[in-house]
């Protein structure tokens, strides 16, 4: 029922902010008792859980990532976005959106997923 779709620049440049959207369909992100995720898989690694926004607006980060990281939404849009300032090489990744019961999530077989995007970062 519920679709994710990330979307937002596919390239980068070192030192410059990263920013993506997620688009969700067939549900809101008010609906109640849900977390909306954002996760990332570096080539090769397996999946990091960057942080989520919930269905209140409330905002969790990893705690590697926090100081680095921003999520908000856009309820009228039925939107939430990723912002992951001074970006490396190593946040080359595909980026997924995500909802789950959970806060936390980093395991695509619990909740919903978008597709994914890749975002490389490349002078």
């Amino acid at each position: 029922q519920v679709q994710l779709q990330e979307s937002g620049p596919g390239l980068v440049k070192p030192s410059q902010t990263l920013s993506l959207t997620c688009t969700v369909s067939g549900g809101s992100i008010t609906t109640n008792n849900y977390y909306w995720a954002w996760v990332r898989q570096p080539p090769g690694k397996g999946l990091e859980w960057m942080g989520s926004i919930s269905y209140r607006g409330s905002t969790y980060y990893s705690p590697s990532l926090k100081s680095r990281t921003s999520i908000s939404r856009d309820t009228s849009k039925n939107q939430f976005t990723l912002q992951l300032n001074s970006v490396t090489p190593e946040d080359t990744a595909v980026y997924y959106c995500a909802r789950s019961e959970r806060i936390a999530v980093a395991d695509n077989r619990e909740g919903s997923w978008g597709q994914g995007t890749q975002v490389t970062v490349s002078s």
